[in-house]
C-alpha cells in the first residue's frame, strides 16, 4: 500500500499541470539527461520520461521514490535519494528543473547558494537551470474560496483544502487542512504548513552569478483557477 507521505504528494501535488508545457519546451530545447530537483511521486519527471526523455529525479524521501520508481517501470527514468543542497551526479546534465519553488523551500540565501553550486557542478556547459517561484502573493480578489483537492486509495479518501496563504516579511506561509476518510466512514483531520521565502528574480539571478550560472531569460506560468502565476528563470552554465 502506497504510504501517506506519497498519497498527500499526489492530491497537493499531482493535478497540477500548468508549467508541463514548458518544461517540454525546455526539455526539446536542451537535450536530455534531464534531472529534477525534488521529484516527488513523479509529477514532472513521469511527464517527460512518457515523452522520451531521459530524466532523473532526485528528492530525499526514499518513500516518495519508491513510489516513482514503480510507476516509471520501463521508461528511461532513474531516481537518486539526495538533498538538492549537496548531491553529485555521475555524468553532467543538459537540463536542471527546480520546479514547484523548490528553491524557495530552502530558508535562506546560504542554503540557496549551496544547491545552486550543486547545480552549476552537475550542469554540462550550455547547460540550463530553469527555477519557479514567486516573487510576491497576489493581491486578493473577489473570487470563490477554492475547492479542495481529493484523491480516493484503496477505499479512503483524502482531502487537502488550502485554508490561508498568510503573508510575513520575505515569506508566505501556506497552511493547509488534510482529511482522511477510512471506508468505514472514520475520519482524520490534521493541519500541514508549508513556508516558501519570497525573492526578486533578480536576487536569485545574482546568487546564481556566484556560482557561474549567468541570466538566460524568464518565462511565466500563469494561473489558474486553484493556483497562483509563477515566474521562471532560466540559468545557464557557462564554459
Amino acid at each position: 500500500m502506497t504510504g501517506e507521505a506519497a498519497i498527500w504528494h499526489d492530491v497537493e501535488c499531482g493535478s497540477y499541470a500548468a508549467d508541463l508545457p514548458l518544461w517540454e519546451e525546455l526539455a526539446e530545447r536542451c537535450g536530455g539527461p534531464i534531472l529534477e530537483l525534488g521529484c516527488g511521486t513523479g509529477r514532472v519527471a513521469l511527464h517527460l520520461a512518457r515523452r522520451g526523455h531521459e530524466v532523473i529525479g532526485l528528492d530525499r524521501d526514499q518513500e516518495l521514490l519508491e513510489v516513482l520508481g514503480e510507476r516509471a517501470d520501463g521508461m528511461h527514468l532513474s531516481t537518486l535519494r539526495a538533498d538538492a543542497r549537496d548531491f553529485e551526479l555521475a555524468q553532467p546534465v543538459g537540463l536542471v528543473l527546480a520546479p514547484t519553488h523548490l528553491l524557495q523551500l530552502l530558508p535562506d540565501r546560504v542554503e540557496r547558494n549551496e544547491c545552486l553550486a550543486s547545480v552549476a557542478k552537475a550542469l554540462r556547459p550550455g547547460g540550463l537551470l530553469a527555477a519557479t517561484i514567486i516573487e510576491e502573493m497576489p493581491e486578493a480578489d473577489d473570487a470563490p474560496p477554492p475547492l479542495p483537492d481529493v484523491r480516493e486509495v484503496d477505499g479512503w479518501v483524502y482531502s487537502s483544502l488550502a485554508v490561508e496563504a498568510a503573508v510575513g516579511p520575505g515569506e508566505i506561509v501556506v497552511r493547509r487542512l488534510r482529511h482522511a476518510v477510512s471506508p468505514e466512514g472514520e475520519l482524520s483531520e490534521e493541519p500541514n504548513e508549508v513556508r516558501i521565502a519570497t525573492f526578486p528574480a533578480a536576487t536569485l539571478e545574482a546568487e546564481a552569478e556566484a556560482v557561474g550560472l549567468k541570466p538566460a531569460g524568464r518565462c511565466e506560468i500563469a494561473p489558474t483557477e486553484l493556483h497562483v502565476g509563477s515566474l521562471v528563470v532560466l540559468l545557464e552554465r557557462g564554459d
